[in-house]
C-alpha cells in the first residue's frame, strides 16, 4: 500500500500515566508514523544506512535498528518489519519528515526504490497478554522474545520488551488501518504506553536528543538494535570502535522522582552538584505526582546524588531496567 508523507505536528500534551501501570489495555500510538520502503534496492539501501543486518529482517523476526550520522550519532531509532519484498519501519512523528528527507538523499542511488509515509497506517500498543492472546489465539506461543512477529489478517503482531516488572507488551502494526476485535480490553492513553517504554528501557528520540548520542549510549545494542558484524554502513566505524575498544563512558539509566512539581523536559541536564553529568531523553508523569525518566548519564556519576535541571529539590532515584548493561557492570559486551 502507498500513501503520502504524514505532516509533522506540534507535540500535544497528554494525560498522566496510571500508577501502577495498567496490566491490560490498548493504546493508539499517535506519536509514531509507519513508513514503507519498496523497490529493488530496498535491502541494499537500508543495509548501507542502518545498524541492523537486513538478512535478519525476515518473516517472524522484526529487529530494531538505528540510523547514524558519519560521526556515529543516532538520528533514527526504529524497528524493521518485513512485508513481502518491502520493509516497514516506524519513526517518531516529530522527526519523521526530517529523517525521511535525510534518507532519501541516499535513496537516489537506488533506481526504482521509494520511501513513503503511510497516512492510513497505525500502530496500536498492547499492555498485558490478554489483547495479544485474543488476536494471536493458538499462535501466541510463537511470540516468545522481543522482536518475534506474527502476520495476521489485521496486521503484524510484534512482541516487544517487557517492563522491568515483567509486564508483557506487544505492538500491532497496520499498514492500512482496519477494525481490530479487542473484546473488553480497555483503551488507555499515550502516557501509559510511554511509561511502559521507560519501564522497559526503550528510548525514543526527539528534537532535543536527535544526533546527540552514539546508539550504545542509548542502550540500543541491548535492545538488539546494533549488529556489530554486518559490515559497513554510515557511522559504523565510530559505533564499532566504541564497542570493540570498550570506550563507552555513559549510557541510559532509568530514574524516578517521587514528588515532581513539573515534568522535566527532554534535553534538560542532570546535575551532580554544580556539574552536568547527563541529559534527560524521555520523561512521563504519573497520576500520583511522581515521574519517571530515561537519561544518559556518565558511569562515574551514576551513584552520586543527582537532580534534574529545574527541579532543585527532587532527587533522582535509580530504577531497574529489564536488561543488563554489561559496559557499566564490568562484563564483556556481546558481539551481535
Amino acid at each position: 500500500m502507498t500513501g503520502t508523507e504524514t505532516p509533522v505536528s506540534a507535540t500535544p500534551v497528554y494525560a498522566s500515566a496510571e500508577r501502577p501501570l495498567p496490566t491490560s489495555g490498548h493504546i493508539q500510538l499517535t506519536n509514531r508514523v509507519l513508513v514503507r520502503i519498496s523497490g529493488p534496492g530496498t535491502d541494499k539501501f537500508l543495509q548501507g544506512q542502518l545498524s541492523q543486518n537486513l538478512d535478519d529482517v525476515k518473516t517472524g523476526t522484526s529487529p530494531r535498528a538505528a540510523g547514524a550520522t558519519p560521526k556515529g550519532r543516532a538520528y533514527c531509532l526504529t524497528r524493521l518489519v518485513r512485508d513481502g519484498d518491502d520493509v516497514l519501519m516506524d519513526l517518531p512523528s516529530e522527526l519523521a519528515e526530517a529523517i525521511m528527507t535525510h534518507l532519501k538523499k541516499y535513496m537516489m542511488l537506488f533506481r526504482g526504490t521509494t520511501m513513503t509515509a503511510l497516512t492510513d497506517g497505525r500502530i496500536i500498543g498492547l499492555l498485558g497478554i490478554e489483547a495479544a492472546s485474543g488476536l494471536a489465539r493458538d499462535e501466541l506461543n510463537s511470540l516468545e522474545t522481543a522482536g518475534d512477529t506474527l502476520m495476521l489478517d489485521c496486521g503484524f503482531l510484534i512482541r516487544t520488551e517487557n517492563t522491568a516488572d515483567g509486564l508483557p507488551r506487544f505492538e500491532l502494526w497496520q499498514a492500512s488501518a482496519s477494525d481490530v476485535q479487542l473484546g473488553d480490553i480497555p483503551e488507555k492513553n499515550l502516557s501509559d504506553w510511554q511509561a511502559s517504554e521507560i519501564a522497559a528501557g526503550v528510548p525514543m528520540l526527539s528534537k532535543a536528543s536527535s544526533d546527540a548520542y552514539v546508539p550504545q549510549m542509548l542502550n540500543w545494542q541491548h535492545l538488539g538494535g546494533v549488529h556489530f558484524k554486518k559490515g559497513c554502513y554510515t557511522g559504523q566505524e565510530i559505533i564499532a570502535r566504541m564497542h570493540f575498544l570498550g570506550q563507552l563512558k555513559k549510557s541510559l539509566f532509568r530514574f524516578r522522582i517521587a514528588d515532581a512539581n513539573s515534568l522535566p523536559v527532554p534535553g534538560a541536564s542532570i546535575m551532580a552538584g554544580d556539574r552536568s553529568v547527563g541529559e534527560i531523553v524521555n520523561a512521563v508523569g504519573f497520576t500520583d505526582g511522581s515521574c519517571e525518566l530515561l537519561a544518559v548519564i556518565r558511569h562515574d556519576a551514576a551513584n552520586a546524588v543527582l537532580l534534574a535541571e529545574g527541579l532543585p529539590q527532587a532527587v533522582l532515584e535509580q530504577q531497574p531496567l529489564p536488561y543488563s548493561v554489561t559496559e557499566r557492570e564490568g562484563s564483556e559486551p556481546k558481539d551481535t
